[in-house]
């Protein structure tokens, strides 16, 4: 498997949960680290998203039957 398959399947999904994941952060009032660390947490899922986005997967390439 290369990085940029892993990128596409793992990686990728990863950063959305982790912007995902701050935004609860940021919008619930029980935990105060999690609270404050809520942007933070969303801006490291927001870059990782755009970094990893951009890596786009290899293609597939089309088998042709000989005969």
């Amino acid at each position: 498997m290369t990085f940029k398959e892993i990128s596409a399947k793992y990686l990728e999904p990863l950063s959305m949960w982790v912007m995902i994941l701050g935004i609860i952060g940021i919008s619930q009032p029980w935990s105060e680290w999690f609270h404050r660390y809520g942007f933070t947490i969303t801006l490291m899922g927001f870059v990782g998203f755009i970094i990893f986005s951009h890596i786009q997967p290899p293609k597939k390439r089309a088998v042709q039957d000989e005969g």
